[in-house]
């Protein structure tokens, strides 16, 4: 058995020699899965703004991709599949919120009163949370499939795998991320001087 810790205590335990090795190295599915569970979850986070909704979306891509294993094809781009499983998981999340009656409205952060500043002087502490909340702003003033295609970018990902991530033409890719670039340029103008 295998254990997976990520997020805020959240651990997934899950049986190995049910998925075998595959032609990943002489890994086992899960294990070679298991390598890209930070950037998975820096961008679960970002995209849902919480600590336990970014949790239980990769939580649910681990699932699905676990419970998919038998048709992953060896040999394709591992990452860019996990990726847009949990994309695929967060539009599915987006889908049930908008259709439940009871809407949490609030971030976690804001509920517990728990946040994570830098450790230093006052003065960077609230110029970083200026910063970092105009950011934020920035990314949710963007529509999700864009918000995604940056985050993405930001993660290393190129243009042929975002393609694949995403299921779109390279061209139709190419042209959202300059849009969503050109978006946040314009709502983040103040910091270019």
């Amino acid at each position: 058995m295998s254990i997976a810790s990520f997020g805020s205590d959240t651990i997934i335990c899950y049986p190995t020699e049910a998925m075998g090795k595959s032609a990943l190295n002489g890994r086992s599915f899960a294990e070679a899965a298991l390598e890209h569970v930070d950037a998975l979850y820096r961008l679960a986070r970002r995209l849902t703004n919480s600590t336990a909704m970014a949790d239980d979306l990769l939580q649910e891509t681990y699932a699905r991709a676990l419970g998919a294993a038998q048709s992953f094809e060896a040999g394709s781009n591992l990452r860019a599949w996990l990726f847009r499983i949990l994309r695929n998981a967060h539009i599915d999340f987006e889908r049930r919120r908008q259709n439940n009656p009871i809407q949490m409205g609030l971030d976690e952060e804001v509920l517990t009163g728990t946040t994570d500043p830098l450790r230093g002087d006052g003065e960077l502490d609230l110029l970083t949370k200026v910063v970092s909340g105009d950011i934020e702003r920035a990314l949710q003033a963007l529509s999700p499939d864009a918000r995604t295609i940056v985050l993405l970018d930001l993660e290393g990902f190129t243009e042929s795998e975002l393609s694949e991530v995403l299921g779109c033409a390279l061209g139709t890719i190419k042209s959202r991320l300059a849009r969503a670039r050109a978006t946040l340029r314009k709502h983040l103008c103040d910091y270019a001087r």
